[in-house]
């Protein structure tokens, strides 16, 4: 056993965590011991930049008036501007967006971008809102938080609930917002927009392929080969199509599904494409889809299959079913889907975990890449965009794996110490004002 591992194993014994940021705390610690870093940097990445709570009124389409409460934590951009996404979900709260800003932190620093972290969203359940309402309350978030936010300084993007539509009604309201000779300047202000309004071509698959990606050199290294493997996701969004999607075309076999309707399984297969159409006429629903069984929720976790992919929500993962757990592989394509306890029980059970930092790390690539296309007037296409990902996703899994092998270490604690020490260098070379 790793020592990592041994002190992940002491913290999950102490007492129940109570949210995602005890998580990243917990990892960031266990990578800052490791590497010995400095305390007056340890101090400094250890809490946020900026909070930014804003509530403000919209008017529904019946005409009575709501009132909404939206986020923006900024947690540090010693490397440069602010990125990460804005998601839309019940569960949206100061410590959930304090939590995912520093993940973006430590994703940015490890992908080699010049980026901080930034995170947050609305306290909402969008599926209760009409188009027209959630255009609405997005354009009246946009004005509340235009101060706060910028091309050169927090650079949001899709996340949970949130797409391409979403971005293009914050980029044209937060341009309107602009004097008339600096709006088309302020384009990528937002990224994942669509292909017609500045979006970059494969940006909507660019987080799914890295999921993808990531698992095929996790397979590579070990000398595995994905042809008839079988894969369970949980998610069947953006980010879980699209790892499904290529991960079929390598051969590998869907048996299950989970979504936020329900849970289905087919040990012969499920087919990708069918079952992603069947959600277009079903609601977004993968429940009775043809030749499917239904799974009892708290059991999905603990099907037989080779690989993993929790492409949902954090802390999805737990000590209550990591040991039923039977993937040889999990792939996060979420953020902060496994919690400590949860960690330190399948590492000690020998099960691989390629961390959430790395393994969607694809979106946040894709996203600079629209942000470069936008600042210099260029127009991408398909497969150079692909090219790029791949060789930028390659470089960044060679490092954490090299990493982890050399140091006998983990997957995620490799990947943070890469992260943080590249962070500490730059504090160490420019010194701290004043």
């Amino acid at each position: 056993m790793t020592t990592i591992t041994a002190n992940l194993k002491k913290s999950a014994k102490k007492m129940p965590l109570k949210g995602m940021m005890d998580n990243v705390m917990e990892q960031f610690n266990s990578a800052a011991d490791h590497i010995n870093l400095h305390p007056n940097i340890r101090k400094i990445l250890s809490i946020t930049n900026n909070e930014v709570l804003v509530n403000f009124p919209v008017k529904m389409d019946n005409g009575d008036v709501e009132i909404f409460t939206g986020y923006r934590v900024q947690h540090n951009n010693a490397l440069g501007p602010y990125k990460g996404g804005l998601r839309y979900h019940p569960t949206v709260d100061l410590d959930a967006a304090r939590a995912l800003a520093m993940w973006m932190t430590w994703k940015t620093s490890l992908a080699g971008l010049p980026y901080g972290g930034g995170k947050g969203g609305i306290k909402i359940d969008p599926s209760k809102y009409s188009e027209s309402e959630l255009e609405r309350i997005t354009r009246r978030f946009t004005f509340a938080l235009a101060d706060n936010i910028g091309p050169e300084h927090d650079i949001p993007a899709p996340d949970v609930n949130t797409n391409s539509q979403t971005m293009a009604w914050i980029a044209d309201t937060y341009m309107s917002t602009r004097p008339p000779a600096q709006r088309t300047a302020n384009q990528h202000v937002v990224t994942g927009k669509p292909d017609g309004s500045g979006g970059l071509e494969g940006r909507d698959r660019a987080t799914g392929f890295g999921v993808y990606l990531t698992i095929k050199f996790w397979a590579e290294k070990n000398k595995v080969s994905l042809d008839d493997k079988t894969f369970i996701v949980q998610g069947f969004g953006n980010v879980g199509y699209w790892a499904a999607h290529f991960l079929e075309k390598d051969g590998a076999k869907l048996v299950a599904v989970q979504d936020a309707h329900g849970s289905i399984k087919n040990a012969k297969g499920i087919n990708v494409e069918d079952l992603f159409n069947y959600t277009k006429v079903n609601n977004g629903s993968i429940v009775d889809f043809p030749n499917s069984k239904l799974v009892d929720k708290k059991d999905f976790f603990t099907l037989d299959c080779d690989i993993l992919i929790p492409a949902a929500l954090g802390n999805q993962i737990t000590k209550e079913n990591a040991p039923k757990i039977k993937a040889k592989l999990i792939a996060e394509g979420a953020n902060g889907p496994t919690n400590v306890d949860g960690e330190a029980i399948l590492l000690e059970r020998g099960i691989a975990i390629i961390p959430d930092i790395l393994c969607n790390s694809g979106g946040v690539i894709g996203s600079y890449f629209e942000w470069l296309q936008n600042r210099n007037g260029e127009i991408w296409h398909l497969e150079e965009v692909m090219e790029k990902l791949s060789k930028k996703l390659k470089g960044s899994f060679d490092k954490v794996f090299d990493y982890s092998e050399r140091q006998a270490i983990d997957m995620r604690t490799a990947a943070f110490c890469i992260a943080i020490e590249r962070i500490e260098k730059a504090y160490v070379q420019r010194g701290i004002f004043p």
